[in-house]
């Protein structure tokens, strides 16, 4: 049967879907945090469908939540009012810090991002936003051009309000300088970026607080007061992406931004917010969303299934206390892959919070220089080659991860925050052995 559904993907579906491994996995259920292919194999999940099954695979309160939607109301537009919509506006104002209170629902990251810079230009009257190297999201046009990575951009620059700042990529340092001694350039740096390529007004600085596509890169603890300071001063408002950090998953908060100690303005959600189920959500303070005058529309935004699984994500998340969870498990996982970078030299960075775990792959063995940015260590080359041998091993022992980052070389390690202390330990005893057979 596997056969067959390859056969019909490579027919019907567009070349662009891409798949894992060297021989694509058919997977026909999901349990928790375990996972079963077409042959009967079950493996442990550690990537979460790219960080979206937040409470686990067919998570049964979710999941009777759903059902008990389906059978009462499907779908009729946001031109009029449901009640699992309007509950989770007002849970959304609950969770999230400071002055954010209304929300504008879509169907996924990309729409939520898009409507967050649509509302930010229209609030401030500016046009010009602020992103940063490595980012990612979505792929939509705009999001696209917002999107700092190559492969994801399939056609040239289009979008000439968005600018690219330096990224705080601590381990290749765009400037060659060393954490804590750096003086926050990366941060700093986007004042010059204002005053040479835009007119000295802009609309917002968008961010993730840890890149997820990027490579689980995360900024120190200073960089967004530092960066925020210089944005709010030529007119921005501070645009936090949170469809990858959102919901818990960094660990005690419930958006990652928390952990920086800043208010923004807009905030969007996606993916882990209905542990599956296609949602969106763009959350702002009253001034930025009473600024949109007009009329709009999203017409699966806000749909009574999506937004009733939503909510009974968030109560499973907040009663079983899985941010808290996240934050135990996390670090048992990061005390775990420290020490396997301490065992292969081929793993040059641990870097993450939470269950946002990565490691950067490199070749120990390069020379000098050909780091393809800033200052590794030594020089030390990705070595995205190595991530796929990796890859190929952990399948085989029955581990699902992720992959990431501009050169391809960096593992992303996301369960669902229900995992538990033994599921870290076999993930990590896995991994262990998939980099002894890597080589």
């Amino acid at each position: 049967m596997s056969d067959e559904l390859e056969s019909m993907q490579k027919e019907y579906l567009f070349p662009c879907v891409a798949t894992y491994y060297e021989k694509p996995l058919t997977l026909v259920r999901g349990k928790g945090m375990y996972l079963t292919d077409s042959q009967g194999t079950e493996y442990l999940d550690f990537f979460g469908g790219i960080l979206t099954v937040s409470v686990g695979h067919c998570n049964e309160t979710v999941t009777q939540a759903v059902v008990e939607q389906n059978q009462t109301l499907q779908h009729i537009s946001t031109l009029y009012i449901n009640e699992p919509q309007a509950l989770l506006a007002k849970k959304l104002a609950e969770v999230t810090p400071g002055a954010l209170g209304k929300s504008f629902f879509t169907s996924s990251g990309t729409e939520a991002n898009e409507t967050a810079v649509l509302f930010a230009r229209l609030a401030t009257g500016h046009s010009d936003i602020v992103a940063l190297r490595h980012a990612y999201s979505g792929r939509s046009e705009v999001t696209m051009n917002i999107t700092a990575h190559s492969p994801w951009r399939p056609m040239p620059s289009s979008v000439a309000y968005i600018k690219h700042a330096h990224n705080p990529y601590c381990y290749r340092c765009a400037f060659g300088l060393t954490y804590p001694n750096c003086d926050m350039r990366c941060a700093r740096d986007v004042e010059e970026l204002i005053q040479t390529t835009t007119n000295g007004q802009i609309a917002a600085f968008m961010a993730e607080p840890i890149q997820g596509v990027g490579g689980f890169i995360m900024a120190p603890k200073e960089y967004f007061e530092v960066v925020l300071e210089i944005v709010r001063r030529y007119g921005g408002l501070f645009i936090c992406d949170e469809v990858q950090t959102g919901c818990g998953r960094t660990g005690k908060t419930f958006c990652g931004i928390e952990h920086w100690g800043v208010q923004p303005d807009i905030m969007t959600f996606a993916k882990g917010l209905a542990n599956g189920l296609p949602i969106g959500a763009t959350v702002a303070t009253p001034a930025v969303a009473d600024s949109f005058t007009g009329l709009s529309i999203a017409t699966f935004g806000g749909n009574p299934v999506s937004t009733r699984g939503a909510l009974a994500t968030i109560d499973f998340i907040q009663h079983e206390r899985l941010a808290e969870n996240a934050d135990v498990q996390g670090r048992r996982l990061r005390e775990g892959l420290e020490a396997l970078k301490a065992k292969y030299p081929c793993i040059g960075d641990v870097r993450g919070m939470g269950l946002m775990q990565a490691l950067e792959v490199v070749d120990p063995a390069s020379p000098a220089g050909r780091a393809p940015t800033g200052t590794a260590p030594a020089g030390m080359a990705p070595d995205p080659k190595k991530v796929v041998r990796v890859f190929e091993e952990t399948r085989r022992l029955g581990l699902l991860i992720g992959k990431g980052g501009l050169y391809g070389n960096t593992i992303r390690l996301t369960p669902p925050m229900i995992v538990s202390a033994r599921e870290v330990d076999d993930a990590l005893e896995v991994l262990d052995k998939a980099f002894a057979a890597a080589g």
